[in-house]
């Protein structure tokens, strides 16, 4: 999986486009604020409208310790480090990704506060009960082994633990066009049903007490986003061929062909 991860993300230009990217946009990189980030490194699904509505639902504190699983460049974990002053613990198997997180982290202090790691999400390099919330966005449909993704989740989490999602599965089973932004060919891609997804989370030991299906507010979303003249912020910046990836995601959820779930858990 490893290799097949690294070929999907890794470009070698993720940093040096995501600088001059901020830059034409005029940003002044010694004072560079967080939210300043906010338009280009949320890697998922409506981006930092989705994650802010997610870490709402999470029951983050800030006592919390806080795992950002499949942390891409680290927007999720800048935003909760910033937004609650808690401990986040970002993890992605990309180097570069890692690489690029941690420069991303010092930019707008928040380095003392986050630690990049790169690892496996199914093989996760901390003890049994090491965190209080696990944040898992758009992570699933890079991984075929979901019993070992989520056991690995249930596993690091303490007692009473939550597992917050926003993931996208198979909807009405019509052929997706690729690319997409998780995968530039279906060999790539392991997305499975709704039920599937939640018999996967269930079979590893959680207790859903969230499930909500917006793949309607979604689709909506992304349709507005496409609709707006491109800057020089986005996720086009590093992320190779995404005017297309996003299009391609945008009519599958349109027309039912994908479902994007919101899901907590409890351990």
């Amino acid at each position: 999986m490893n290799d097949t991860i690294q070929a999907q993300y890794s470009t070698g230009l993720s940093r040096n486009n995501i600088e001059r990217a901020l830059r034409t946009a005029g940003m002044d990189l010694d004072h560079l604020a967080p939210a300043d980030l906010a338009m280009l490194e949320d890697f998922h699904t409506m981006g930092r409208i989705a994650t802010g509505q997610l870490v709402d639902l999470a029951g983050i504190t800030g006592h919390s310790d806080v795992l950002d699983a499949g942390s891409g460049v680290g927007g999720t974990a800048r935003y909760v480090a910033d937004r609650f002053g808690c401990r986040v613990c970002a993890v992605d198997l990309t180097d570069e990704y890692c690489e690029t997180n941690r420069w991303l982290n010092r930019l707008v202090g928040l380095d003392g506060l986050i630690a990049v790691r790169q690892a496996d999400v199914t093989a996760l390099p901390f003890g049994d009960g090491t965190f209080d919330v696990a944040i898992s966005q758009h992570v699933q449909m890079n991984v075929a082994d979901k019993a070992r993704l989520y056991s690995e989740a249930h596993r690091v989490l303490k007692d009473g633990g939550r597992l917050a999602l926003w993931d996208l599965t198979i909807g009405d089973g019509g052929e997706l066009i690729y690319p997409l932004p998780w995968a530039d060919e279906p060999a790539r891609s392991h997305l499975t049903t709704p039920d599937g997804l939640r018999a996967a989370i269930e079979s590893a030991g959680f207790a859903v007490t969230a499930w909500n299906d917006l793949t309607d507010p979604a689709a909506a979303l992304m349709q507005v986003i496409l609709a707006q003249p491109a800057g020089p912020l986005g996720l086009h910046a590093f992320v190779t061929d995404f005017d297309r990836k996003a299009e391609n995601l945008t009519r599958a959820l349109a027309d039912g062909r994908l479902r994007a779930i919101q899901a907590v858990c409890e351990r």
